[in-house]
């Protein structure tokens, strides 16, 4: 039992190069949007291509998400299988993300225009908020999920090689998918305890922004859920 233990402690995330240079990176973006001149040339960029904005912030930040995921988990910095695959996919995904934003916004505020939609008129900026939030969550959110969990079973199961990918069956990838676990925590909890508030602080804000904050706050849930996993790694062992 000891033995085991300090190997799940060798195993501890220390801080290393690759640390130093995402933390970097995060601080780096942070001055770009507080920068008056280079916000406004993000924000041009954005209102001019909002499609391949959308694709380069989510494939960006996504993926590098999983990284740090794995590094939390491993303790070291590794690749998941098939990354350029996965890059594709999350910046497919944040194309959709662009479109699906302003249709539940636009929506929503026609929703509350006709009056079909309950608020308090002094408070009208946040219900549209809360609104949005929920009804994305609820209609497109597990259509989303879903979708990302098979294309990342196609990847795993097909190891990274395009070919096999292809070839790999559809029932296999949904045998090796935990369906009870999709349901139970990542429709059932997420949605409700996280991805509801937060969207709804990002709705808050101004449309230039709320693909990239999105793309954000799933970089902090896989960082949030790593640590989480780690913790019952350990909680096991001892």
């Amino acid at each position: 039992m000891k033995e085991t233990t300090r190997s799940v402690r060798e195993k501890t995330p220390r801080l290393l190069f690759g640390d130093a240079l995402s933390i970097l990176a995060f601080v780096t973006l942070a001055v770009l949007l507080l920068n008056d001149k280079t916000r406004t040339a993000y924000v041009n960029l954005n209102s001019s291509h909002p499609y391949i904005l959308g694709f380069l912030k989510v494939g960006i930040l996504a993926t590098f998400g999983e990284i740090l995921s794995l590094r939390i988990s491993k303790g070291t910095y590794s690749t998941p299988v098939g990354v350029i695959y996965r890059f594709i996919i999350w910046g497919f995904l944040g194309v959709v993300f662009v479109a699906v934003f302003e249709l539940f916004s636009s929506g929503t505020r026609t929703l509350l225009e006709k009056q079909l939609l309950p608020y308090a008129k002094n408070a009208r900026t946040f219900f549209q908020a809360l609104y949005t939030s929920v009804l994305m969550n609820l209609i497109f959110a597990p259509t989303f999920m879903a979708f990302h969990r098979i294309t990342d079973a196609y990847i795993d199961l097909g190891n990274g090689n395009l070919k096999k990918i292809f070839t790999t069956k559809f029932d296999d990838v949904l045998n090796t998918i935990d369906w009870r676990f999709f349901v139970k925590f990542v429709l059932g909890k997420t949605i409700p305890f996280f991805w509801i508030p937060a969207h709804t602080v990002t709705f808050l804000l101004p449309p230039n922004y709320r693909v990239l904050v999105a793309a954000l706050l799933s970089v902090f849930l896989g960082i949030l859920l790593s640590f989480k996993k780690r913790s019952v790694k350990v909680a096991e062992v001892k």
